[in-house]
């Protein structure tokens, strides 16, 4: 990795030569470039849609809705042990496949084979039409042209990801860039312990990934996590990251963090100290058969001691958080109209030995709820405001750099998709 501290120049976005103007946020506020993106984007990048635990046998499966990308997949391990994707459309009258209740609502599960409610086609887990019902009253039907419609997967250390763009032809692991290749070897698939939470935001996708990627806002919006005397030292001096990094469309950031036990009296919830857990998970760390020194080379990139987290964006919407004390959290955010997205957040843990340990892990997962609920509300106040367009122009700071590359990213995907 590259940038081990604050550059000479003393800015990183100086550093990063992506500009120091104002910024304009007409990309979150407008149906036209929202549609554009649709094609740019979502229809034309690697997203990350889930885990190969998800697909435990042969058999498994699970769907996803990319409204975004206006469609429905389903991800299957096949008979001989791979993972696949399809379009979740039936050749016959373009019925959704696969689904339960809600035609809108994901499920996963197990089959051998799937079948169409509609007038029950059937495929084989690999995409081929094996039966179609009263096949004689079709004319002349070539059941090898009607498999599902294949889309392009790909795993990445235990992600699946797909890809809908039919001329699409760089492999996952070259488009996941440098970052990808750093973290290799981090032992996720030990972290099996799954909590997850879903919400549905007032926002433009973009704006909660903003969110996430600066610590500008924590000591103020967050500041109730501490007692008075602490939170008023930090809303003084503030967080510095300690280090940042551009890779393509990808970033990071990596920051000090983690709680230690002279901090433990500057929490201001008691089952904090009882449980020796919060915000930044679990105090003590479960062994992952790594030390920090260890880590992979992008894992605290400044071999930091201070180090506790590393924030990843794999562009265009997939978050990945390497915490110090031995867990994982990612975070999705999925378009669902210009100014409404879904959020997704995913806790992964060292399956726990005692209650004790299953009581640390659900109070760092409610306390990471808890903070997104303080963000997601204040993102829907700002998605109503930039829409008066009473103000287009809005300052970034140093801390701020990782934003201005997001939103700078996503224009040039679209001005790029518009001249092909």
């Amino acid at each position: 990795m590259a940038h081990f501290a604050k550059p000479a120049e003393g800015s990183w976005t100086e550093h990063f030569k992506i500009g120091t103007e104002p910024l304009s946020y007409e990309d979150s506020i407008s149906p036209e470039v929202y549609e554009q993106e649709c094609d740019a984007i979502f229809r034309r990048s690697w997203l990350n849609v889930g885990r190969v635990e998800q697909l435990p046998r042969k058999g498994s499966y699970f769907t996803k809705e990319l409204d975004a990308a206006r469609t429905s997949v389903v991800v299957v391990r096949g008979s001989d042990g791979e993972v696949r994707a399809f379009h979740n459309v039936c050749r016959h009258r373009g019925n959704k496949l696969v689904w339960n209740d809600y035609p809108s609502e994901e499920v996963g599960g197990f089959c051998r084979q799937f079948t169409c409610k509609y007038h029950a086609w059937r495929y084989s887990l690999e995409g081929e039409l094996t039966f179609v019902q009263q096949e004689g009253e079709f004319f002349g039907l070539d059941k090898s042209a009607y498999g599902l419609k294949p889309v392009q997967a790909e795993v990445w250390e235990g992600f699946v990801f797909v890809n809908l763009d039919t001329e699409n032809t760089t492999p996952l692991r070259d488009y996941l860039g440098k970052f990808a290749k750093g973290i290799e070897g981090y032992p996720f698939h030990k972290l099996t312990q799954v909590h997850k939470y879903r919400a549905e935001i007032g926002s433009n996708w973009k704006l909660f990934i903003d969110a996430f990627a600066e610590f500008y806002h924590a000591p103020i919006l967050h500041s109730g996590q501490y007692v008075a005397e602490e939170a008023r030292k930090i809303q003084k001096y503030g967080y510095e990251a300690l280090a940042y990094d551009i890779d393509g469309p990808h970033s990071m950031v990596s920051s000090w963090g983690g709680i230690a036990p002279p901090k433990e009296k500057a929490m201001v919830k008691p089952i904090e100290r009882a449980l020796r857990s919060g915000l930044f998970g679990p105090w003590d760390a479960p062994d992952i058969g790594l030390t920090t020194e260890q880590l992979p080379p992008a894992v605290n990139p400044t071999r930091n001691k201070l180090w506790g987290m590393d924030s990843f964006v794999f562009f265009p919407n997939f978050m990945l958080l390497i915490w110090r004390p031995n867990w994982v959290l990612t975070y999705h955010y999925w378009p669902t109209s210009y100014n409404t997205h879904i959020f997704e957040g995913t806790a992964y843990f060292v399956p726990p030995e005692n209650a004790f340990q299953r009581l640390q892990q659900e109070l760092a997962v409610v306390s990471f709820k808890e903070y997104g609920l303080q963000d997601g509300n204040t993102l829907e106040a700002t998605q109503t405001m930039l829409e008066s367009r009473a103000v287009t122009e809005f300052p970034l700071n140093d801390q701020e750099v990782l934003l201005r590359h997001l939103h700078h990213c996503a224009a040039r995907y679209v001005r790029e998709y518009q001249k092909a």
